[in-house]
């Protein structure tokens, strides 16, 4: 498998309108030489927040593992550690915990696999939601965005001007 040799960034997010709502997810990812590539989809009609997020999530790692080297920046707590941590030892017991069920554990499990084999050339870090992070902002307008168009598929968001986008948070 040929890696595309360039360090990128991508941001992810999702976005519930009511909770449990419709959900969506969002992506933005930066590289040096281009313009940001906005990214939208995954749908869900009664989902949660946190389905959305692993949602992104998921789709942030699948784009990551094409590169040699990335930085994923993620809003949601729960996403990151249930993918990078609490997977470990939840594997570990047959995919099982204290207290009973873990909720979302398909996603998680395929997000946790996925990880696993690229973590030596992916970092994941945290970075807080709303808080005036262009690639954060960004990538919850895409959430927004997949739940206005109820797209179940990701797919780029033509723009021709950052600014333009950013003015369009409500």
């Amino acid at each position: 498998m040929n890696l595309i040799d360039k360090d990128i960034i991508i941001y992810c997010d999702g976005a519930c309108r009511g909770n449990p709502g419709e959900a969506g997810s969002g992506l933005v990812i930066y590289n040096v030489e281009d313009n940001p590539i906005l990214i939208y989809g995954r749908y869900v009609k009664i989902g949660t927040n946190n389905i959305a997020e692993l949602n992104a999530l998921y789709r942030a790692l699948l784009i990551a593992s094409e590169y040699k080297k990335s930085l994923i920046r993620v809003d949601s707590k729960y996403s990151m550690d249930s993918v990078t941590k609490w997977a470990y030892s939840w594997k570990s017991k047959g995919w099982e915990k204290k207290g009973g069920e873990i909720k979302n554990l398909e996603i998680i499990k395929k997000s946790h696999e996925l990880y696993d084999n690229i973590k030596y050339r992916v970092k994941l870090e945290y970075v807080k939601g709303h808080s005036g992070v262009e690639g954060n902002e960004l990538a919850d307008i895409m959430a927004g965005v997949a739940i206005d168009y109820k797209t179940y598929d990701f797919y780029r968001y033509e723009y021709n001007s950052i600014d333009d986008v950013l003015k369009t948070k409500k």
